[in-house]
This record gives C-alpha cells, sequence and structure tokens, in this order.
C-alpha cells in the first residue's frame, strides 16, 4: 500500500506503509517501482521493517539487487529505521557511502526522508 507526498518543491514522493508487505527481492520491487513511477513519483520511502533481513546482510546480494533497481530506474530511495547499532562494519561503510551520494539514503524519520528525497 502506497501514501503520497508533494513536497514544497512540487517533487512527488510514494511512501511503502510500515509493515504492510515484506520485500523479500528485488522482483518483490519492480511493481512498487511501477505503480510510484506511474504516479509520478521520483523517490520512495521504505520502512526498514518492510525490508526482508537478508536486505541488511550484504552477503545475500540482495540490498545490491535491489538498489540496482533504483538506480535503472532513476529513482531515489530513503530507509527509515534506527541504524545507530549497525554491528557490520560493511553494513556500516554502505550506509555512509550510500548517504554521502544522496541516492540511497539511511534516515531516522519520516521527515528526514521526506528532505532528504527533496533535495
Amino acid at each position: 500500500m502506497l501514501r503520497f507526498h508533494t513536497t514544497e518543491k512540487g517533487i512527488f514522493i510514494a511512501e511503502i506503509l510500515p509493515e504492510t508487505e515484506t520485500i523479500g527481492s528485488a522482483g518483490d520491487l519492480l511493481d512498487i517501482l511501477a505503480d510510484a513511477g506511474y504516479n509520478g513519483s521520483t523517490g520512495l520511502i521504505v520502512h526498514s521493517g518492510t525490508l526482508s533481513s537478508d536486505f541488511f546482510d550484504l552477503k545475500t546480494g540482495l540490498a545490491g539487487e535491489i538498489l540496482q533497481k533504483f538506480s535503472n530506474y532513476r529513482m531515489r530511495l530513503a530507509i527509515i529505521g534506527d541504524f545507530t547499532d549497525v554491528k557490520s562494519k560493511a553494513l556500516r561503510d554502505f550506509i555512509r557511502e550510500s548517504n554521502t551520494r544522496g541516492t540511497i539514503n539511511f534516515v531516522a524519520t519520516s521527515e528526514e526522508a521526506i528532505a532528504r528525497l527533496n533535495r
């Protein structure tokens, strides 16, 4: 289920409502991306609880596969969650690098997600 936001700059952002579905593969995401893009969204907000735990285990390759879809479809992503206690150095580095580039953002709140995607 998607909720849509329009920013003060007129940017349209889709948000997957928390806990409404689980994204366990890149294929799961394609319909959501298509729906969001069809409705004019240039960004998507996903809550971390919506993502399969495999997403956060970089060895599975799921994060890379999903993030490649965002690159291919030229859509920005914000993932909302508490990432302060991430134990994996590789995942911490991945989060830091993603936030630096700005296409994929790991944030703590919906407000921060919208602000990042509004840039």
